[in-house]
């Protein structure tokens, strides 16, 4: 017998021959199970990535088979390892060429903190450029750490309201930022 777990039917009404729920909750659905993400690697954090990607893994099972490496067909950006403040203005111009909606990931301690690397020329946290949704701790983060962060942001996606990024709060958040 097998263990095979299939996707939770959302909420709505059910019948003989037909099923209606909310449109939020399909598209939310389909998002969440059809991720592809960017992974933006510099360091250690890259190579617990490609483990992960790799057939003992096997991110592809969670709906991220696709890794793109362009931002224009990303939804998710990845970053993963210590970012120099030089390379902070090329992670947000990464950021701002992904279509929305989008997403971001801080893989370790380095991305999330600037990890030991307590000095004048490392970004200490990509949160300084881009906001983040989630981020994942360790240094190096185990491949099952990279694998829950991935749950944590489909979680995130399949329920976002459509409407959350035409919110004031959401505005007021990439102000911060200054992206308009």
């Amino acid at each position: 017998m097998s263990n095979v777990k299939l996707v939770d039917t959302p909420n709505g009404h059910a019948g003989e021959g037909y099923f209606a729920t909310s449109l939020d909750k399909v598209i939310g659905l389909a998002r969440a199970n059809s991720i592809w993400p960017l992974p933006f690697a510099t360091s250690c954090c890259g190579i617990e990535f490609m483990a992960t990607m790799a057939s003992n893994y096997d991110l592809g099972r969670f709906g991220a088979e696709r890794l793109s490496f362009s931002p224009r067909q990303a939804d998710l950006l990845m970053v993963m390892g210590t970012i120099a403040k030089k390379m902070g203005p090329i992670v947000r111009q990464v950021y701002l060429q992904m279509a929305e909606p989008r997403w971001v990931i801080a893989v370790g301690a380095c991305a999330s903190s600037g990890g030991i690397f307590d000095t004048y020329s490392v970004l200490q946290g990509i949160d300084k450029v881009v906001p983040v949704d989630v981020y994942v701790p360790g240094c190096p983060p185990r491949p099952e750490q990279i694998i829950d962060g991935i749950l944590k942001i489909q979680e995130l996606v399949k329920n976002e309201p459509l409407r959350r990024r035409n919110s004031e709060e959401y505005k007021e958040l990439m102000a911060s930022y200054g992206i308009m």
